[in-house]
């Protein structure tokens, strides 16, 4: 769900329908800064990117710098869930931080989105680090939850049909992955995943 508005001003917060989510949570906020600005704007953005960090449910931040001859940022952070974002929303710090920007940009488009679709967005930003990192951080996850399944829960159903087996083996690895183990990853290994360009 996306919601825009050129008004930096403007107290932007998430859809009912993102609040209600129980699952992880992630918002982007691209903003057109103004070319005198850059400099400001990415202190600005470091501070307000630290204080979402530190904030209850949070999952991670991050930074995405324009290409040449853009003046786009985007700030990516991701909640646990659609209630601890909607706290974080609400809060007096965001609204001070958010006050402090509004002479540094032209435009702001918020996105939302929640469950898996969250996980995946996250992990493919517009402009991600390089793919060979991701591949093979998810190789490893993937690799850690299936041995675990055979060696845990394999033995306990070995008689039942193949089909089923193979089911339940994908429905464990993509829930683990995807609301479990990806998340705790890619929040340990961020700054890997997405180093910073300077």
């Amino acid at each position: 769900m996306q919601r825009r508005d050129r008004s930096t001003s403007a107290r932007i917060t998430a859809p009912e329908a993102v609040v209600a989510a129980a699952e992880p949570v992630t918002v982007t906020v691209a903003r057109d800064v103004r070319a005198d600005q850059r400099e400001a704007f990415e202190r600005w953005a470091a501070e307000a990117l630290d204080l979402a960090a530190r904030f209850p449910g949070n999952l991670g931040t991050s930074l995405l710098r324009p290409g040449p001859g853009s003046t786009r940022y985007h700030l990516v952070y991701r909640f646990a869930d659609g209630e601890s974002l909607a706290r974080w929303e609400r809060s007096t710090e965001r609204q001070a931080a958010l006050q402090r920007a509004e002479h540094l940009t032209d435009r702001v488009d918020y996105a939302h989105v929640a469950g898996l679709d969250s996980f995946f967005t996250a992990l493919r930003p517009s402009r991600p680090g390089p793919r060979w990192r991701l591949t093979v951080l998810t190789v490893a996850a993937v690799f850690a939850i299936t041995l675990a399944f055979q060696l845990l829960v394999a033995p306990h159903v070995s008689w039942w049909p193949l089909p089923v087996r193979l089911l339940l083996s994908a429905v464990v690895v993509v829930v683990l992955l995807g609301y479990v183990v990806m998340p705790a990853l890619s929040r340990l290994f961020r700054r890997w995943l997405h180093p910073s360009r300077d």
